[in-house]
């Protein structure tokens, strides 16, 4: 999947010591050694003489022109927001020199690290809540993890459960950075099952407004909430009886607690369940869930 985007010899390297079917992370940092991350585990990658592949500043530069199709002015909109989304939802986290002109980022250049993340389906990674979240209806729920602890695929495999239970929902999904799915030429890359209408590449005010107008969905899936930027339409989409998952970067529900505007969807009980998912066996681990009152009603 990475053939394209890797150097040959490097590329090669990989396969050969390790299974894309394993990789979640490749991290380049200039002149420091290249690292392969494999099911939350870190290892350096070695050439066959048993010596350190270290990264330059060409190895960095030579994959983004090939990521952007050696145009990086047309993937600006991606790079300025810190990374570029390949096929397959292989998502390209950027480092370098911020360019800005007053207050607005104009770009990024002079690389200096990539986070080249790899997402897997997981299937029925999230049967284990499933029944907490779907009763009479679909339930608003949170997913609260940190970063890399499955919440992306969490989410992904639920919208695919729905279809595989014959659910007859309409679920649009807002994904904004074309990771849940990985649309290429309108199919999407990774399975979510029948039942998804999908935006992509567009913030989830613009997904959430015109969506609930022209698609009539029943409940809407998106990926990495703000509260304070995204609260409003979330609200606005309960408000019109649209059930929302999302998902939410924090370590745990203490964590989560110290976030603006967490006293907001507490009092109002915008969200039925909180769904905490950790790394202690892997991405995924379903850890808690909580009620709209913050009973703990799976606790491990």
């Amino acid at each position: 999947m990475l053939k394209d985007y890797l150097e040959r010899d490097l590329y090669n390297l990989i396969i050969k010591n390790f299974s894309f079917n394993d990789i979640t992370e490749i991290r380049m940092r200039v002149n420091e050694n290249l690292i392969i991350v494999v099911r939350n585990k870190k290892f350096y990658l070695k050439d066959d003489n048993g010596e350190f592949i270290k990264c330059n500043t060409n190895m960095i530069e030579n994959f983004i022109k090939k990521a952007s199709e050696n145009s990086i002015y047309a993937y600006n909109d991606n790079i300025i927001n810190g990374y570029i989304t390949l096929p397959k939802g292989i998502r390209v986290g950027l480092c370098g020199n911020i360019v800005t002109d007053g207050d607005k980022i104009v770009t990024i250049k002079e690389f200096q690290a990539l986070n080249i993340r790899i997402p897997h389906n997981v299937k029925n990674c999230s049967l284990p809540a499933y029944e907490y979240i779907l009763g009479e209806d679909v339930r608003n729920t949170l997913i609260i993890s940190p970063p890399g602890a499955g919440k992306t695929t969490f989410i992904r495999d639920f919208i695919y459960q729905l279809y595989q239970h014959n659910v007859p929902k309409n679920i649009l999904v807002a994904d904004e950075r074309n990771e849940i799915c990985s649309v290429v030429n309108g199919e999407p890359a990774l399975n979510v099952g029948g039942f998804a209408d999908i935006y992509t590449n567009c913030s989830k005010e613009f997904a959430f407004k015109n969506g609930i107008r022209s698609m009539r969905p029943d409940v809407i899936v998106t990926d990495e909430i703000d509260l304070d930027k995204d609260l409003p339409c979330i609200i606005e989409a309960i408000n019109s009886g649209v059930s929302v998952i999302a998902t939410i970067h924090a370590k745990d529900l203490n964590q989560l607690k110290r976030k603006a505007n967490f006293d907001k969807i507490i009092d109002e009980k915008y969200f039925s369940r909180y769904i905490v998912l950790s790394n202690d066996e892997g991405p995924g681990t379903l850890k808690n869930i909580y009620d709209e009152k913050l009973n703990c009603i799976y606790c491990r």
